[in-house]
């Protein structure tokens, strides 16, 4: 195996331990990640913008913080990428989007891109993402489709689906996404990655996402070890963020690495969601398998209907925002599946959002109550596997949006519970499946005590990058 292989195949922890055995330098580290890049990115469009001499620059200064013994901070030297979403002092930011312009100037840093650069990340540059973010796979009129690299015919998911295709083919070891509807746990259950939303105000988000109180920032990489790693970087507090809870002081990540005495709740289809027999038969042994590993398991559903119109009323308000001060002639230049969303966004009332509100109040005590009863719920992440890139929609399936293919996602944005995708095994056609974990708000750390349980004793094929199918 040659060292660059080797490094190819290695995790932001492993790497820093190389680091302070000085068994390998950020330098290489990084050349290595950018050469990947370079190699994969025409084929699957991970990145819609790398910053090679910033980066090998930022690399530099951490190989002379390491060579003194002086690392500046957690990441100090590994290679990450930043969603296009989020503001990136000296990176555009175009959301995606022909509307905005590519001459900025890019001067301001989010919250959370700031943490990164003072614990001394590396920032290789930009994850694609689709228009504003708008929808569950990634492809806009101004970056193209980004693909599956699993299989390239085959959408990633979205909206984070650059960072998920990233952390896949390890173009950089951490990767940061956000989840107003499932958008960092749609994309990792296609690409075979580890997802983490954690509970809605740990991480701060500035400026604020159109749909506010839906929407969580979070780590997407290969392991939950490196999820937890990011994790302690970016849940730091902000006074940019209003709604930023108070810090997390207990740890994400607790000593215990078997489940005796959890108890899981788990549904297969919460009832009232048709799920692809493959998808099925997959998750059912992914749960058996936390049986094994000591938990109490039971078959049951989290007691709620199928919240989709109520999460539709409550991302409305805020979705109509994204083009109401745009000219016709801009938003010609839109997404037209996005232009036809903001303008039925627009038919939303204050009455409507005042109810959906309330709805959404009984929903989040519904699962504070069944969390009483059950430490953790686990189900599939999605009822599907990837379908045909190019597409909002399975071709064929008759269904109107996203929002319709990833029933699982979406409730537990409204409830701003810490949510994982954890990867649990292949359908026939070797495309990637996840069970999603979820557990009550705050209790983040029962979710990461799941994942890294089970990703530690079952061997997992998607822990090495895929070869790239054409």
């Amino acid at each position: 195996m040659t060292q660059a292989t080797a490094i190819a195949d290695m995790s932001a922890v492993e790497l820093l331990a190389h680091y302070r055995a000085r068994r390998l330098s950020p330098v290489d580290v990084t050349e290595d990640a950018l050469a990947r890049i370079e190699r994969f990115n025409p084929l699957v469009n991970a990145y819609c913008y790398t910053d090679p001499q910033g980066a090998l620059q930022a690399a530099r200064c951490a190989e002379q913080r390491w060579f003194k013994g002086q690392p500046c901070g957690a990441l100090d030297g590994l290679p990450t990428s930043i969603k296009e979403l989020t503001p990136t002092r000296g990176m555009p930011t175009r959301k995606a989007s022909l509307t905005i312009a590519a001459d900025g100037p890019w001067e301001v840093d989010a919250p959370v891109t700031t943490f990164m650069r003072n614990a001394g990340a590396v920032i290789l540059g930009k994850t694609t993402s689709p228009e504003f973010g708008w929808k569950g796979v990634t492809d806009s009129p101004l970056y193209g489709i980004t693909r599956n690299p699993w299989d390239t015919r085959m959408t990633c998911g979205g909206s984070s689906g650059g960072a998920a295709v990233a952390a896949a083919l390890n173009l950089g070891v951490l990767h940061q996404g956000s989840d107003a509807g499932g958008s960092i746990r749609i994309p990792s259950s296609f690409t075979g990655t580890f997802g983490f939303k954690p509970t809605f105000g740990y991480i701060p988000q500035w400026p604020a996402s159109a749909t506010t109180l839906v929407s969580h920032l979070g780590p997407m990489t290969r392991s939950v070890d490196d999820a937890v790693l990011f994790l302690h970087t970016l849940a730091q507090p902000d006074p940019r963020d209003p709604l930023l809870g108070a810090p997390r002081h207990t740890p994400w990540l607790p000593e215990s690495t078997d489940l005796k005495g959890l108890r899981i709740a788990y549904s297969a289809n919460f009832g009232y969601v048709q799920v692809d027999p493959q998808v099925a038969r997959v998750v059912a042994q992914a749960v058996a398998r936390l049986e094994q590993l000591g938990a109490r398991v039971e078959a049951v559903d989290p007691g709620f209907d199928n919240p989709l119109e109520l999460f539709r009323t409550v991302i409305n308000a805020g979705a109509a925002s994204l083009a109401s001060h745009l000219t016709p002639a801009h938003k010609a230049l839109l997404d037209p599946g996005l232009l036809r969303f903001t303008e039925q966004c627009r038919r939303t009332t204050l009455a409507d959002f005042t109810a959906a509100q309330e709805a959404r109040a009984a929903l989040m005590a519904r699962m504070n109550a069944f969390h009483q009863r059950y430490d953790l719920l686990v189900c599939p992440m999605l009822p599907i596997t990837a379908f045909e890139a190019g597409h909002d929609t399975p071709p064929g399936s008759g269904l109107d949006d996203w929002l319709h293919w990833s029933p699982f996602s979406y409730p537990f944005n409204l409830t701003q519970q810490p949510a994982a995708s954890l990867p649990c095994g292949f359908s026939e056609q070797g495309l990637p499946i996840g069970l999603q974990v979820v557990a009550a708000r705050f209790a983040d750390d029962q979710v990461l005590r799941v994942c890294r349980a089970y990703e530690s004793t079952f061997a997992r094929e998607q822990l090495r990058a895929p070869r790239v199918r054409v």
